[in-house]
């Protein structure tokens, strides 16, 4: 028999199973095997990746085993599209190593070995003239775009997924219009083609590279800008440019170090498999192979979203601001303080409150179409606990004199509801002026945001509880695989191809990072206040965090984040130096997110066969070139929009509001310029919330021990309650409009259309959310170039957000605050 009429006697088993794994991974791969029934009418034979995806994941499911003649072998070879490996390294189409090397076995993980493909055409060109001029393209547009939009009421955070689609038909009219010509530059042998051949999926993977760390990998903006955010914008003070250049390259940059010095526990093993790339993974395969006929082409659909979505947003970006966000019980009861915090979108509960503005949707959350729905529901739990149930209870029973201050809000306050008056207490060597805070009173907090810091002790401690008990057995053995055994799977052996890259060029990135650091702090002391030995325990505590995080990371999807305990340890250690406390959370936080981040990306191009050097020079450059535009656009912003993030003063309807740089001033008033000691110590208002430390502890145990008894229960195991706490915490910055609308589409999307309606979902759901993203950013940037710039606005009742003007008052009697009624 041949070797096809042996394949198919395994097809009922093989579909089977891949229809459960794919269902399970939210993939389009499958869509290619669906395809077999119009390839045999046509009497051809099956696709490759029909035998790949089926055959592969089936003998890992079922153990079996063939054996293949060099006759069928060569059958196999026949039908690749790519050029096979030589006889003495070539691994077999059924994921058998012909050498005999037990080591180099199909993945072990089954959802790689489902999505992820074992073929690799290591001919393809991947340092072309199109993959640069489109990787540094996308790299400035994301790093502008994100940099431009944070500073907005409703930010919208572009991901690479976005470039990932809209720089295919860009490639594909690359490779058709260019000439072949050949360029030899100047006193060099070097030379290159224009057009090397068609646009292929090496060059697609490394433009998306690129445009990721014009995304800071998913965050937005580099974590650095938001220190000089806080300093201009609201301390109202000055940093130099070159400090904030050095501040925001070099946290980057020691974020890359970090990633290369653990790469080989990270990267190579097979059991460290970063189950968030495997989305991209899907996407890059569905975009490269071949589309059927029948229906809307994936890019055609995208460039309908786009001009519709582009078109749209003129609506609640400039002519309907109100679409942004629109609260029933506030036009309803328009001086009803009660009513309008129950109601508000913006500033309250937002019962009734709904958004028809795509920005709103993603903001602070990011796109609901990406992200998976068990997720959606425990972020959406944990909110609806915290937003209907805990918060209202606080505020009837006054939990820190919750009727004084405002319900919603992330601002610092007086005792008798006033806004904190912060630069009276800062004295003129920026540090905290103690006569005049004691003078003052003592700062307080909504009641909202102590709680959302209650929470987030909580979920730090949670996170590690759930992972060691739900997880732990795993990772504990994936740790003994990666680091004793250091097994290996055929993507590891087809990598071996390639040219790795030396620890030394690692080495050298962390000794220029940390050094420039040091010098930085020396240099700039005044400005940064940070000194010298601060770069060095920062260093210390992300290195430290970074291989332990990184496991985490890679084996389940969850890591904690250390700017809390950053802010805690350097707070205790330096009161009263908020730039300093900001400068060490930065480098403390930022370096150990990033330091994952790339790793991330190492995996993503170690299953895409991308070579290593090619994936260090793309994110190094790209990681450089983004740090530079995002502290460029911050300088233009700050300088050219009047009174940027000053709510006082900003006009009525002006989305300049900067919530996430809000709350990380406020942040930086709270643990660096009055410090830990005087909030959360023994002597302060909020030490209670001390007690969330062990609380975010103890809640996994239980669900453990339940889920231990009722073994039965499946949907226990779940229950994850640092993703619940997360979404306890999302308020603020966001609002709950944001959370309402994310939530409810994420449940057409991510829940019935992925149920009901799988075959439109796996085709066109990452593209829509791309296109939306694109659409909406692109006439965002032109609104504000066009009209934003010469102060051209429209004042009519459709032009207010929210309607709620009484939202943000307190209900305590006696309080007198400005333009609020008197209880």
């Amino acid at each position: 028999m041949s070797t096809f009429g042996r394949l198919n006697q395994l097809e009922t088993h093989c579909l089977a199973v891949s229809q459960h794994a794919m269902t399970a991974l939210h993939c389009f791969d499958l869509e290619q095997c669906e395809l077999q029934t119009l390839w045999r009418l046509t009497g051809l034979v099956h696709p490759v990746l029909l035998i790949t995806l089926r055959v592969g994941l089936c003998l890992h499911s079922t153990k079996l085993t063939m054996e293949v003649t060099p006759d069928e072998q060569e059958e196999i070879d026949a039908l690749l599209p790519f050029h096979p490996l030589p006889a003495s390294e070539k691994t077999s189409l059924l994921g058998e190593n012909t050498s005999g090397a037990d080591d180099y076995d199909q993945s072990p993980i089954e959802e790689v070995a489902a999505t992820v493909s074992t073929a690799d055409d290591y001919t393809l060109p991947v340092w072309t003239f199109r993959m640069w001029i489109l990787g540094i393209g996308s790299c400035v547009t994301l790093s502008f775009l994100n940099s431009f939009f944070s500073y907005r009421t409703e930010p919208l955070t572009i991901t690479a997924i976005s470039a990932q689609i809209a720089s295919l038909p860009l490639g594909y009219a690359m490779a058709s219009l260019l000439p072949n010509t050949e360029i030899r530059l100047p006193f060099t042998n070097w030379k290159f083609s224009l057009n090397p051949g068609p646009f292929n999926i090496k060059e697609h993977v490394l433009v998306t590279i690129f445009a990721n760390a014009g995304a800071a990998s998913g965050y937005g903006t580099a974590y650095g800008i938001s220190v000089i955010n806080a300093i201009k914008a609201f301390y109202k003070r000055d940093i130099s440019l070159v400090p904030s250049i050095l501040l925001v390259t070099l946290t980057q940059i020691l974020g890359y170090s970090w990633a290369g010095l653990f790469r080989k526990y990270l990267v190579n093993p097979a059991h460290m498999w970063w189950p968030s790339n495997l989305v991209q993974v899907s996407i890059f395969r569905t975009l490269h192979e071949k589309e059927s006929r029948r229906g809307l082409s994936r890019i055609h659909f995208f460039l309908i979203v786009l001009v519709a979505s582009f078109s749209y947003y003129v609506l609640p970006g400039y002519l309907m601001i109100t679409l942004t966000c629109i609260s029933i019980a506030c036009i309803i009861w328009p001086n009803s303080v009660t009513a309008q915090q129950i109601g508000s979108g913006l500033e309250g509960l937002g019962i009734g409150a709904f958004s028809f503005d795509w920005a709103s949707m993603s903001a602070f959350l990011g796109s609901p179409l990406v992200t998976p729905w068990h997720s959606i529901v425990c972020m959406f739990v944990g909110f609806a606990l915290f937003a209907y149930f805990i918060l209202p209870l606080s505020y009837w029973f006054n939990l820190y004199d919750a009727k004084t201050f405002p319900l919603y809000s992330s601002d610092t306050f007086t005792s008798d509801g006033q806004s904190y008056n912060v630069s009276a207490i800062v004295n003129s060597n920026f540090e905290l002026d103690t006569e005049a805070y004691e003078k003052l009173g003592h700062l307080n907090l909504s009641t909202l945001f102590a709680l959302n810091y209650g929470f987030s002790f909580a979920q730090l401690t949670a996170t590690l509880t759930h992972v060691a008990l739900f997880h732990g057995k795993e990772i504990w053995e994936s740790t003994k695989q990666s680091i004793k055994s250091n097994r290996i799977d055929i993507h590891t052996k087809l990598m071996k191809r390639y040219q790795d890259i030396p620890n030394w060029w690692f080495s050298l990135l962390a000794f220029v990072s940390i050094g420039g650091s040091v010098a930085m702090c020396i240099i700039y002391k005044n400005e940064l206040q940070l000194p010298w030995w601060g770069i060095l325990l920062a260093c210390f505590l992300s290195c430290t965090f970074t291989l332990p995080i990184g496991i985490l990371t890679a084996t389940t999807n969850q890591a904690p984040g250390l700017n809390v305990i950053s802010e805690y340890i350097i707070g205790y250690m330096l009161p009263g130096k908020p730039i300093a406390n900001m400068v060490f959370k930065t480098y403390g936080y930022d370096s150990t997110a990033q330091a994952v981040a790339f790793l991330s990306d190492f995996k993503l191009g170690h299953y895409m066969k991308i070579p290593p050097r090619s994936m260090f020079i793309v994110q190094g450059l790209g990681t450089v070139i983004a740090a530079l535009v995002n502290v460029i656009v911050s300088w233009w912003m700050l300088n050219s929009i009047d009174n940027i993030c000053d709510t006082s003063k900003l006009p009525s309807g002006s989305p300049w509001t900067c919530p996430s740089d809000r709350v990380f001033y406020n942040a930086s008033v709270i643990w660096g310029l009055v410090g830990p000691k005087r909030i959360f110590g023994p002597e302060g208002k909020y030490k209670d919330l001390n007690w969330f430390f062990l609380g975010g502890a103890l809640v996994p145990v239980i669900v453990w021990l339940v889920h231990k008894w009722q073994l039965h229960l499946k949907w226990i195991s779940l229950i994850n309650i640092a993703i619940i706490l997360n979404g306890a915490t999302v308020l603020p910055p966001a609002s709950s409009v944001n959370m309402i609308v994310w939530f409810i589409v994420g449940f057409i999307f991510n829940f019935y259309m992925a149920r009901f309606r799988k075959q439109w979902w796996r085709r066109y759901n990452y593209v829509l959310s791309a296109a939306l993203d694109a659409g909406t950013a692109f006439m965002g940037v032109l609104l504000y170039v066009c009209l934003g710039i010469e102060g051209i606005s429209l004042n009519w009742a459709g032009n207010q957000y929210d309607y709620c003007s009484v939202a943000s008052c307190p209900t305590a009697s006696g309080i007198v605050v400005e333009g609020c009624p008197v209880s």
